[in-house]
């Protein structure tokens, strides 16, 4: 099992990630999406396409931009669509 802990909080756990490029992608209804908000933030890869960045907030403590996903990927990476990943001092293992 796989897990995503900040703030001692567990915010992801899976036995089915996606490893891409060092990171482990949860399905979507692995992770605890009350813990997520939207970002405006976004990023270009020229592989996987357009992520969109969520904060994590827990209790009162926020961590900005420290999850991603790719919601409209490019076919190469289309076994990661809308999976999220985790840094920014998110433990993943």
């Amino acid at each position: 099992m796989v897990s995503a802990v900040w703030n001692d909080t567990t915010i992801a756990a899976s036995d089915e990630t996606i490893v891409v490029e060092g990171n482990h992608y949860f399905p979507p209804s692995a992770v605890n999406q009350e813990l997520l908000e939207a970002s405006a933030h976004t990023s270009v890869c020229p592989i996987k396409g357009t992520a969109r960045y969520f904060h994590i907030r827990v209790g009162s403590a926020l961590n900005a931009d420290a999850a991603w996903s790719y919601p409209d990927p490019n076919p190469v990476a289309e076994a990661i669509r809308d999976h999220i990943a985790f840094w920014k001092g998110v433990e993943v293992g």
